[in-house]
């Protein structure tokens, strides 16, 4: 792939895997000058033959120099590693609409949506909101530590939340257990892929996104069955003795491998916002997640509602949305790095903005018409919003850290990255209770969350593809 500071053209892929983080003025062939553009770790800039030559023996460029494996046994281990913590930390947090169904039924029947969305909210919030600090810790002390750490939160989490009765005890054990073990888990595995792939970072961190949406099919599927036959509490016993398995992977397997950042400290910089493309890129993934969290809880509560399937069935509803998520957070990483990331990401939010308000609006309407009785149509467009919000929003979770990447070096992207889902979590903290409140202004009716989800990715879309514009200019067949 032929490539220039502007983007590039389809062409020829370059066989590099290779930055020179030096700050001198020309970068040699097949590499990527990290400094002083921080977007170029994804671009490659072509130059004479000598001019490599003259690099290799140049001892500022010998220690300069880093270069990714994009692959091999070590890279695609920290993948698996990755993959199996997310379908822990993030199989945790895709079941919430389960949760939030059960809760509404019975321990806490007797508060109101907008009332217990702030247990989820809570958790999703704190999944975000710690990265400030294990993000920068992440670059200067290695995943070992926070890794285990996260391993000791979330189990304690799952265990205790089948012997929790109270509205505190959901606050503390879930919300306040679970959010932090997500992140300590979930930060460190995002980050150390970064590691060992660039140009294949965006499919790496997809497949290991993936995770996170496997594990939302399978503890679904698994509470719904186990509920009835040995109640709530032994059925999140059994999640927690699976997660035992999973979390033991990622904590043998997540590993970085570049030194730490000379100088670098733990302490957060919130000067980075003065860019203006990363300034503009949180602002479009706060809606993004604003808006994607929504039918990721409600989803399961509307299906009850609407009348138009078994109780059953729809607990199963989230696990069709989430078998969509599976293949939609593999197969855009894949696709990105070849069509290039953010043209990628402006589709896929295309897509979610299209599928909800062409799919969930209309059957939050039907629905909510008391003259209508709720039949095949209300049931089509359910099934069909599930499946195609589910592939279209996985980008949400696998691109936005590679589109993060793309305004930074590498060794600093764990400090971006958290830094970014700081300000992002405020969105995940209050978007559920909103969402709560606007059902209960609706009389219970889901059509208000619905075109409430829909402008929220019309304003992620305007973002991203705004930054998109900043770097590349409107040119639709420049890969960037």
């Amino acid at each position: 792939m032929s490539t220039s500071r502007n983007g590039s053209t389809p062409g020829p892929s370059p066989n590099t895997n290779t930055i020179n983080t030096s700050l001198g003025p020309a970068a040699s062939p097949q590499t990527c000058q990290a400094s002083p553009s921080p977007d170029s770790a994804y671009r490659a800039t072509a130059g004479p033959a000598e001019d490599l030559e003259s690099a290799a023996r140049s001892p500022t460029n010998e220690k300069n120099e880093v270069t990714y494996p994009e692959g091999g046994l070590q890279g695609w281990l920290v993948v698996l590693g990755s993959f199996s913590g997310m379908v822990a930390g993030f199989g945790l947090m895709n079941t919430i609409g389960i949760y939030q169904a059960y809760l509404t039924s019975h321990q806490l029947s007797e508060y109101s949506e907008s009332t217990i969305g702030w247990i989820f909210s809570l958790y999703i919030f704190l999944s975000f909101f710690c990265g400030l600090q294990i993000g920068p810790v992440f670059d200067a002390k290695g995943p070992r530590v926070l890794v285990a750490a996260g391993t000791v939160f979330l189990l304690l989490c799952v265990f205790l939340l089948g012997s929790c009765t109270k509205y505190w005890h959901f606050i503390v054990v879930f919300g306040v257990l679970g959010g932090i073990g997500t992140s300590l888990i979930f930060t460190p595995a995002v980050s150390a892929i970064g590691h060992f792939f660039n140009l294949k970072r965006a499919n790496a961190t997809g497949i290991a996104a993936a995770g996170g949406s496997l594990g939302g099919i399978i503890f679904p599927l698994m509470l719904q069955s186990l509920f009835p036959k040995v109640g709530w509490a032994w059925a999140l016993r059994i999640q927690g003795f699976i997660f035992i398995v999973l979390v033991a992977l990622a904590n043998l397997l997540i590993k970085s491998r570049l030194p730490p950042r000379p100088g670098g400290t733990v302490l957060p910089d919130f000067r980075i916002f003065r860019q203006p493309a990363f300034a503009i890129v949180t602002i479009g993934t706060y809606f993004l997640e604003w808006g994607l969290f929504i039918p990721i809880t409600y989803l399961t509560s509307y299906s009850l509602a609407s009348g138009a399937m078994s109780q059953t069935f729809a607990y199963q509803v989230i696990a069709i949305f989430n078998a969509g998520s599976c293949l939609g957070r593999w197969a855009p990483g894949y696709m990105a790095d070849k069509w290039g990331r953010y043209n990628t990401m402006v589709g896929t939010i295309l897509g979610c903005m299209v599928s909800t308000l062409a799919l969930w609006l209309p059957a939050t309407v039907l629905s909510a018409d008391p003259t209508n009785v709720p039949g095949t149509t209300v049931f089509g467009l359910t099934i069909t919003y599930a499946l195609l919000m589910g592939f279209a929003s996985g980008s949400n979770i696998s691109l936005t850290p590679v589109c993060v990447s793309m305004l930074c070096d590498t060794d600093e992207y764990g400090r971006y990255y958290a830094t970014c889902y700081t300000i992002v979590s405020f969105g995940t903290l209050t978007g559920v209770p909103i969402a709560g409140a606007i059902i209960a202004a609706c009389d219970g009716a889901y059509w208000g969350v619905a075109t409430f989800t829909g402008l929220c990715y019309v304003c992620a879309g305007a973002s991203f593809l705004t930054v998109r514009v900043m770097k590349v200019g409107w040119k639709l067949n420049v890969l960037y």
